[in-house]
């Protein structure tokens, strides 16, 4: 149960950290992930409140078992965002987005903006960072000329 903890948490540092830039929605799965995750996080506590308290006040007794399964889905599905994400921030990165990461990185350092020493083997979460601080250094140009 611990490694499943860690993973959601580590999956909601990953929230935090990846960048919410539309440029990077068709390279990147997060972006869409991250937005489903963040809206049902905010809206399936009142969908959930909502069946519970139609099926109470309106339902009948034989509805309940299925009304329990699918409180049980909803309340599932930002867990299953928080997990994907938990395992995508620890995946290593292809070949192609290593490169792509260290010629980031480079450009980052040459335009003279403190930044933590390059991972030797990056993973989804370094490239999170460092995307997200050349999105807040740079020009937003940078993306295409990478």
């Amino acid at each position: 149960m611990s490694l499943f903890t860690h993973t959601l948490h580590r999956g909601k540092e990953y929230l935090g950290v990846w960048p919410q830039e539309r440029q990077l929605a068709p390279m990147f799965p997060e972006y869409r992930i991250m937005t489903a995750t963040r809206f049902g996080v905010k809206t399936l506590p009142a969908l959930i409140t909502l069946s519970l308290l139609f099926q109470f006040q309106f339902g009948a007794a034989e509805y309940w078992p299925s009304v329990v399964a699918s409180v049980l889905f909803l309340a599932s599905l930002p867990l299953q965002g928080y997990y994907w994400l938990g395992k995508r921030a620890d995946t290593r990165l292809p070949p192609s987005l290593h490169q792509w990461y260290w010629q980031l990185h480079e450009k980052i350092a040459a335009a003279g903006i403190p930044v933590k020493e390059p991972v030797s083997r990056p993973r989804y979460y370094e490239l999170g960072e460092t995307l997200s601080l050349a999105f807040k250094q740079l020009d937003k140009s940078f993306i295409n000329d990478i």
